[in-house]
């Protein structure tokens, strides 16, 4: 089969999105998924889309609460281009069939907008409770139906390969017969999403293991701004189904927090109480958790109607119901949970990364939209706008001849383990330390505690990786223990409390705003402000 012009690493909304405007521009793709094409966080999205669309709102006022709940680390500049991409982004999907749920007043050219933690108006563009599902599905549709398009399901990314300092393709490994495979790209597009499996608590899907950014990395791109790991407040706490997410639009649409004994409590901590950012919420939550002994709190939307609940939130209200709460006639069991990545592989809004023929769109990119704290529903809208914008620029630069014969995969000085079990024993301690080490607060001796265990675990994952045959478990592995270094050097390096990195030794924020960002070859992270980034691009 004909090599691809472009080789797309992941399916969610910005990898099918970038493969159907690459289409669009005659460009040849080929999408690549860890298990099938409908799969990836994006799927799970409860929330929303941000986009002005109410004569009410403006650009401004969408930028403004953005930069206000990135806790001024934000570049207002990319904000800006990535918020006025918005009402575009919602008119390509709704041409493609993607069903929104259309305004109250049954006008079906109107949209019904939610409001979400964050956001001063409503412009929250959802399909019920279920609008990642309405995306992924409709755009999984449209790229298994284009010609340009190829679809290779169940293949793990092991690493990218260079010729020099250029990215010219990727290894990929099937994962039935775990044999790897060299494929040519003219360019590579990291499309992987975050790295929140690292902690023990996480909204997300297993797949979420920080593949693009641990490959990126080892191929010798900056990363950016990695210790802010944002937790949604409200996952579902029940021992079955520790990672439903309990969206945000609940507490958009009235729901409040309770404490064991019904006292709501987070007036106490913010003016804007429920609906303030979710690091605010998180820290909050964590703080009464630890204050009382508690091991969960509550969530209650009961004092709303119940037609209301069951029509807004259908998906949530039946898969509680199947575990046996009633969300109409009781509270709902909480917990925080590791949700989204908002630092990455240093990226501009076309996705363009600081190695040529490499992009990253999406969740796996640092571009400076979210600075410290994402706001609600930003992240869909990032993967629109990036996956459009790296489309374009690919389109525009000529396209380099693909390399023919690429380096194949030498496993010829490797056995099969008879010790897997080595691989869930140190999956397990990284997601426990990293949880109880690099969570929701932090202190300078939890962090050092988590590097020195981080150092160990590295140590011990590279011997095994190079020594026996590799299997998803153990790229996997090995992706996450190094983005953990990652977020464990950076945190270290911020001596201040800003966003989602809140420090118990260090309360107060720095008066001048700074990114973190680590290079290959560079064993500490340095602090470089936000001015200085803005003038070098």
């Amino acid at each position: 089969m004909e090599i691809p012009d472009v080789l797309i690493l992941g399916s969610g909304a910005a990898g099918l999105t970038c493969a159907l405007r690459l289409a669009e521009s005659g460009i040849r793709s080929t999408v690549v998924s860890k298990t099938r094409l409908q799969s990836g966080a994006t799927l799970w999205a409860q929330g929303g889309i941000s986009a002005v669309l109410d004569a009410a709102d403006s650009l401004d006022a969408h930028v403004a609460d953005t930069l206000a709940a990135g806790g001024d680390l934000c570049a207002p500049d990319v904000v800006r281009r990535i918020v006025a991409r918005g009402p575009a982004c919602i008119d390509w999907l709704v041409a493609r069939g993607v069903q929104f749920t259309p305004d109250d007043t049954g006008d079906t050219a109107r949209l019904h907008l939610t409001r979400e933690g964050g956001h001063s108006y409503r412009r929250i563009v959802h399909a019920a409770d279920a609008t990642g599902a309405a995306v992924e599905t409709t755009l999984a549709d449209r790229v298994a139906a284009e010609p340009l398009i190829r679809v290779r399901e169940n293949a793990f990314a092991v690493d990218l390969v260079r010729d020099g300092a250029h990215v010219i393709g990727a290894y990929l490994m099937d994962t039935a017969g775990h044999e790897v495979e060299a494929v040519s790209a003219s360019a590579v597009v990291l499309a992987t999403g975050g790295a929140n499996m690292v902690y023990l608590y996480s909204s997300n899907p297993s797949g979420a293991s920080g593949d693009g950014i641990a490959m990126a990395w080892r191929a010798g791109c900056t990363v950016a701004n990695m210790e802010f790991m944002q937790f949604h407040p409200t996952c579902l706490f029940h021992p079955t189904a520790r990672s439903l997410l309990i969206s945000e639009a609940l507490r958009g649409e009235g729901a409040v927090l309770r404490l064991p004994d019904g006292t709501r409590f987070m007036p106490r901590f913010d003016t804007r109480a429920e609906l303030a950012p979710r690091d605010v919420v998180a820290r909050a939550i964590d703080h009464e958790m630890k204050r009382i002994g508690a091991d969960h709190l509550w969530l209650d939307i009961s004092h709303r109607e119940a037609d209301f609940i069951r029509g807004h939130f259908p998906s949530i209200h039946a898969r509680c119901a199947e575990l046996g709460i009633d969300i109409t006639r009781e509270p709902i069991p909480i917990v925080p949970a590791a949700h989204y990545t908002c630092g990455g592989v240093l990226a501009d809004t076309a996705g363009r990364t600081d190695v040529d023929g490499l992009y990253a769109i999406g969740e796996v990119a640092c571009t400076g939209l979210h600075g410290a704290n994402r706001m609600a529903s930003n992240s869909l809208l990032e993967c629109l706008v990036m996956a459009e914008g790296a489309a374009q620029a690919i389109a525009a630069a000529p396209l380099p001849a693909r390399q023919q014969d690429l380096p194949p995969w030498d496993a010829s000085r490797v056995t099969d383990s008879d010790e897997d079990v080595v691989i869930s024993h140190n999956w397990q301690e990284l997601r426990r330390f990293m949880w109880d080490y690099v969570g929701i607060v932090r202190t300078n001796k939890r962090l050092s505690r988590a590097a020195h265990r981080v150092a160990l675990l590295q140590r011990e994952i590279e011997e095994f990786y190079g020594n026996f045959h590799i299997s998803p478990d153990l790229i996997e592995l090995r992706n996450l223990v190094t983005v953990a270094d990652l977020i464990v050097r950076s945190a270290r390096a911020r001596d201040e409390s800003r966003g989602l990195h809140y420090s118990l030794d260090y309360p107060d924020a720095h008066p001048t705003p700074r990114w973190s960002l680590l290079a290959p070859g560079n064993g500490d992270a340095v602090l470089v402000p936000l001015e200085d980034m803005r003038r070098a691009g």
